[in-house]
């Protein structure tokens, strides 16, 4: 499998995309926050003293995935068409996140799921860490994406 990202000095480049295809791109990526039971239960109760949690988490994903090219150097800026995130817990110590990012271009937006997913783990992280230091993210991993030459894909990570 040939490197795309590298030009034929071997230096990084911003990969040419003028000549594919335009079509429907989307992708899902997820990621967990480990964490003790009382931190969790105040997430879900509402009474961590910086505010709404999930609400502040559900922005930063949205603001982080339309932002991903600013932050990753190789990324292409692209019109993101949707952007959703989700949350779910194991109803004692595991917050789960699920970001859903979609466009029609031409290329693909993992990056900017994988994006939204770790900006809104961090946000949990960030509105959290007086109540606790040792809450662990991850993993964080693409679960599906669809669109584009190279087809579709689906973890086995589900």
């Amino acid at each position: 499998m040939e490197l795309t990202h590298f030009n034929d000095q071997g230096r990084a480049r911003m990969v040419d995309i003028s000549e594919k295809d335009t079509t429907a791109r989307m992708a899902v990526a997820r990621t967990s926050v480990t964490m003790a039971a009382e931190t969790l239960s105040r997430i879900k109760a509402g009474t961590v003293s910086k505010g709404d949690v999930l609400a502040v988490a559900q922005i930063a994903g949205v603001m982080a995935a339309k932002k991903t090219s600013d932050l990753i150097p190789m990324c292409h800026p692209l019109p993101l068409t949707g952007v959703n995130l989700a949350f779910a817990d194991n109803g004692t110590d595991e917050l789960y996140i699920e970001g859903t990012v979609k466009t029609t271009g031409k290329t693909g937006v993992e990056m900017e799921a994988l994006t939204a997913v770790s900006a809104a783990a961090l946000t949990v992280y960030d509105m959290c860490k007086a109540l606790q230091k040792d809450m662990v993210i991850g993993p964080t991993y693409l679960v599906a994406k669809s669109g584009g030459k190279n087809g579709d894909y689906e973890s086995k990570n589900k």
